[in-house]
């Protein structure tokens, strides 16, 4: 099958030129319609070295020039020490400044390490002590950017839900945190590309031969959700996009009560409760 300007397909009847310049289209006018990023604001890009952050992270540099990539090593043995290769080779391809931030360095644990001293839920404590790392290395910066994509979104609604977590489910979507204290603005430019669409973005800009996920996701409860949505999507086109779609619309036309954010008694971080969950497991650790 060739595309209308006679070169042979990559996806979805568009050829590797076409494809990569309506996926760069769609990222721009993500950013231009939410208002995701100011002319002149210091931009950081919250890197795993993975598709979805390599891809974020090289159209920002292309359309703002200068962007400083930040990553979280946990320490997941056979995993991140791999991603960050892929991320310290784009990174110097492009003359990207990467901060480098750990788990062992800020709690004196791997998360490997962490997991067989205490019988914690990997994800919990790792999802912790990322978002706290983060926020510390990003205080600087006007804006963080992250790779999430529209599967990524669509699970994290049905997530929400599901669990009841209504007052985190209101503060996602494109943007979230701006104005809030203590917090850097943070932005998804992928929030209306698929997957699949991030997924052959960065295999044709050839920067990630390998697509590798986190050992701890299988029996996950979003590794468990994502597959039942990823089946539905098979004899139902177009579902993701639709789950996200009515929630924004959703989101836009309600007064939803906004929850206070504490600070941290401990860090002084900001928090939804007394202690952050960092903290609580930097104690749970000792």
């Amino acid at each position: 099958m060739k595309c209308d300007c006679g070169e042979y397909t990559v996806i979805d009847n568009r050829c590797k030129h076409h494809f990569v310049a309506d996926f760069e289209t769609k990222v721009r006018k993500t950013i231009e319609d939410n208002n995701l990023i100011k002319s002149g604001e210091k931009i950081a890009v919250a890197c795993s070295g993975g598709k979805d952050s390599l891809t974020v992270l090289t159209i920002l540099k292309k359309l703002y020039g200068e962007v400083t990539a930040v990553a979280i090593d946990e320490g997941i043995a056979d995993y991140r020490e791999h991603t960050l290769v892929d991320l310290k080779k784009v990174c110097d391809e492009q003359k990207i400044p990467l901060i480098i931030k750990s788990f062992k360095d800020f709690s004196g644990h791997t998360l490997d390490q962490a997991l067989k001293k205490k019988d914690f839920h990997p994800c919990g404590l790792c999802g912790a002590f990322r978002k706290h790392l983060l926020l510390l290395a990003t205080k600087d910066f006007d804006v963080v950017a992250t790779g999430h994509n529209m599967d990524d979104e669509a699970q994290s609604v049905l997530m929400n839900l599901c669990k009841g977590n209504t007052e985190v489910l209101w503060r996602t979507g494109p943007v979230s945190g701006a104005g809030a204290k203590g917090f850097v603005k943070r932005v998804k430019p992928l929030y209306f590309c698929t997957e699949k669409e991030v997924m052959t973005y960065a295999y044709l800009n050839g920067l990630t031969t390998k697509f590798t996920e986190c050992p701890n996701i299988h029996g996950a409860y979003r590794d468990i959700l994502r597959n039942a949505l990823n089946d539905y999507e098979k004899d139902h086109r177009g579902a993701k996009r639709q789950i996200v779609d009515k929630f924004l619309k959703m989101k836009g036309k309600k007064n939803f009560e906004k929850t206070d954010i504490n600070s941290c008694n401990n860090c002084g971080e900001p928090c939804s409760q007394d202690i952050c969950k960092a903290c609580q497991y930097l104690e749970a650790l000792q």
